[in-house]
């Protein structure tokens, strides 16, 4: 069953002209946000070897910051007049992160999977800071600056695990 999105938008009084292309735009980084979050929570889950509590923890430790990425994306979008396309089958439908790689077993394969899949996200989040800062929405761009910290943090901690 194909999943619809919601392209329906509301009077905003937020001065904005290019609104309709600045909800699309968070629209996608909440899905794939969503998408991550639960990549992150299967790795958190899965995760076998001598490392298993580092990594079940650090996986832990990085999860709730996809739904705080995604709060931040889903009430701007609503805030611009749009509405925030965030149940789980339409993250899926609109995701642009690859699918985990579900062979995955050990903490080094988790850790690769999850770089490959965050450095992805982190790439379409640095361009979303020029997006939408070109559209003339500073304030966005602000927030998608301050996912963008986050989120390579998150891949430092995680890269730290297969370095060296």
């Amino acid at each position: 069953m194909a999943t619809a999105t919601h392209e329906k938008t509301f009077k905003s009084s937020i001065d904005i002209p290019e609104r309709a292309q600045i909800i699309e735009i968070l629209n996608k980084r909440l899905a794939d946000s969503t998408d991550l979050k639960t990549q992150t929570k299967h790795a958190h889950w899965n995760v076998k070897g001598p490392n298993f509590i580092q990594l079940h923890e650090l996986f832990d430790q990085i999860a709730p910051h996809f739904d705080d990425y995604a709060d931040l994306l889903a009430e701007r979008a609503v805030q611009l007049g749009g509405v925030a396309n965030g149940t789980l089958r339409e993250a899926t439908a609109a995701s642009s992160i690859p699918e985990y790689d579900l062979s995955a077993v050990n903490g080094t394969e988790h850790v690769k999977a999850l770089v490959k899949n965050l450095a992805k996200f982190a790439a379409l989040v640095r361009e979303a800071i020029n997006q939408t800062d070109d559209l003339g929405d500073k304030d966005t761009a602000d927030i998608f600056t301050e996912i963008s910290r986050q989120t390579d943090k998150d891949l430092w901690f995680l890269e730290a695990h297969i370095q060296a």
